[in-house]
């Protein structure tokens, strides 16, 4: 008998396994590949993504693996020399300094094949089990946990497991998503790609210490070019049209290299391709990310374009939502009705991605569909650190209703993630919540004079007023940094006992 069956290695599946193998959770993961995914895609990783790796211990790694953000550059262009149509991001540090006033975790830019092993091995050494080649056959679930058949690829031999609660990580097509019968709502698929992993010089073509994104709209094709972070690897994708009768097969080496030199303005260019493979980009949500003590994370639970670099993030950000309030369960520290808030807080966060993913693809990619139905862009800050959580997890003030909020504006409002502050201690307040469940209060409330149960406490200070709790007030912290309650009173150990038993549905 296990805790958690996780099915797949992805950044959904890892990050998962990650969180709650950190949190004393005994996982089991299994995946059918032999390994993680050898290919840098899902580049990135952006301020909140980097909050939840530094809960998880592997923000350092995962810095070390990429360039220094501040030598991003974007840009929609016909080819890398030709005319510039659209300029989505000339140097990235010019935002680096103002985006360090809301959070002190700072960006990484490692890519899937670098961002799964250091998660998956994380996990591991944290008493998570991890088998790859091993294969989810099937699945049933009762009131008391799930019963798993899993298949070893290599040996075939089968093998039933039992475990508490089982997660799909199992990717767009995910099979877990399938057996339950879950539909998916949203934009659909939008258009068909090859994607190609190539080596190949491109001094002289590249300016010297940056690393670009290039969308392509040229006349010859649809696609995009983008660096990675391994020496002369680089990543192409062309647009193709199975609606035109076309179809990968139609797309052999040399048609590839030809579209690649015209996209690069490098006729005689001779790439080494490492490898080719279709995809389709798309923009769906599953209609329910749980079912009983099954929960679907990553691209089982949504697909969103890669235009922005929020689907792999959002991957994650499932993984450390789904951890906490799993982990809260499992321990006792919650009661099951925590895990009703998974739902409405991340099928929320999604559809606030996949919006701002579908305006960022037509305006890079396909601006022949702009028109009234595409979702105007929210902006990457509040889609990132500024989503309103809605849920029994947070008790609410009076709000107009909005989805998101300016997070240079926070003040501290419940639903929002908690302001940047340093306190008193000398911590920040991601130092503590990061390690779990915290009370701030004013300099003058008494609340570390009362009983707080599972609660660390610190002193707001002089800080109070960024909380919006005066200086006999408190505000209540997740272990994910969200503000769930705030008052301005005095220390009250009744008023805060109610409050916590509400918001962990005990």
């Amino acid at each position: 008998m296990t805790d958690v069956i996780v099915v797949g290695a992805g950044l959904g599946g890892s990050s998962t396994a990650m969180f709650l193998a950190r949190r004393g959770i005994d996982v089991l993961v299994v995946e059918r590949h032999a390994s993680t995914s050898p290919h840098p895609r899902a580049a990135g990783q952006h301020q909140r993504t980097m909050e939840f790796l530094h809960i998880g211990g592997v923000a350092d790694e995962i810095r070390a693996v990429g360039p220094p953000p501040a030598e991003f550059r974007i840009k929609v262009a016909e080819s890398l020399h030709g005319r510039v149509l659209h300029t989505v991001m000339e140097n990235f540090a010019d935002g680096l300094g103002a985006v360090e006033q809301l959070t002190p975790a700072g960006w990484g830019s490692a890519t899937q094949d670098q961002a799964e092993p250091i998660m998956m091995e994380q996990a591991s050494n944290h008493g998570a089990t991890v088998r790859f080649a091993t294969e989810l056959v099937s699945f049933e679930q009762d009131a008391d946990g799930v019963t798993a058949q899993l298949l070893d690829v290599e040996s075939g031999r089968s093998e039933e497991v039992r475990a508490k609660y089982l997660v799909g990580a199992d990717g767009n097509r995910s099979p877990i998503r399938e057996r339950l019968g879950i539909a998916r709502t949203g934009f659909g698929g939008l258009s068909n790609h090859i994607g190609i992993v190539f080596d190949a010089d491109l001094t002289g073509v590249l300016p010297d210490g940056e690393q670009w994104l290039y969308y392509l709209q040229n006349p010859a094709f649809t696609g995009a070019y983008i660096g990675v972070n391994k020496p002369n690897r680089h990543i192409f994708s062309i647009e193709y049209h199975p609606e035109k009768g076309e179809s990968f097969t139609d797309y052999p080496a040399e048609r590839i290299v030809e579209l690649m030199r015209i996209g690069l303005d490098s006729p005689d260019l001779d790439p080494e391709i490492i490898w080719t493979g279709p995809w389709e980009m798309a923009a769906r949500i599953a209609e329910k990310w749980r079912d009983g003590r099954v929960f679907l994370v990553g691209d089982a639970a949504k697909v969103t374009p890669p235009t922005g670099a929020l689907g792999g993030n959002a991957a994650v950000g499932d993984g450390f939502d789904l951890a906490w309030k799993l982990a809260a369960v499992l321990t006792g520290e919650a009661g099951p009705g925590l895990l009703d808030t998974y739902e409405a807080e991340r099928k929320r966060a999604a559809e606030l991605v996949v919006n701002e993913s579908m305006a960022n693809y037509v305006l890079r990619m396909a601006p022949h569909l702009a028109g009234p139905d595409i979702p105007e862009a929210i902006g990457p800050i509040e889609v990132v650190l500024g989503v309103r959580h809605t849920s029994s997890a947070v008790i609410p003030e009076p709000d107009d209703g909005s989805l998101t909020m300016d997070p240079f504006k926070f003040n501290g409002e419940p639903g929002f993630h908690a302001p940047h502050v340093v306190l008193p201690s000398g911590e920040t307040t991601l130092d503590v919540w990061g390690a779990g469940w915290a009370l701030l209060g004013g300099p003058d409330g008494g609340w570390d004079e009362i009983d707080l149960g599972i609660l660390q406490f610190r002193s707001l200070g002089e800080v109070h007023d960024r909380f919006g709790v005066g200086r006999e007030g408190a505000s209540l912290l997740r272990p994910d940094g969200v503000v769930a309650w705030r008052t301005t009173s005095k220390a009250d150990e009744a008023t805060l006992k109610n409050v916590l038993r509400q918001v962990l549905s005990c």
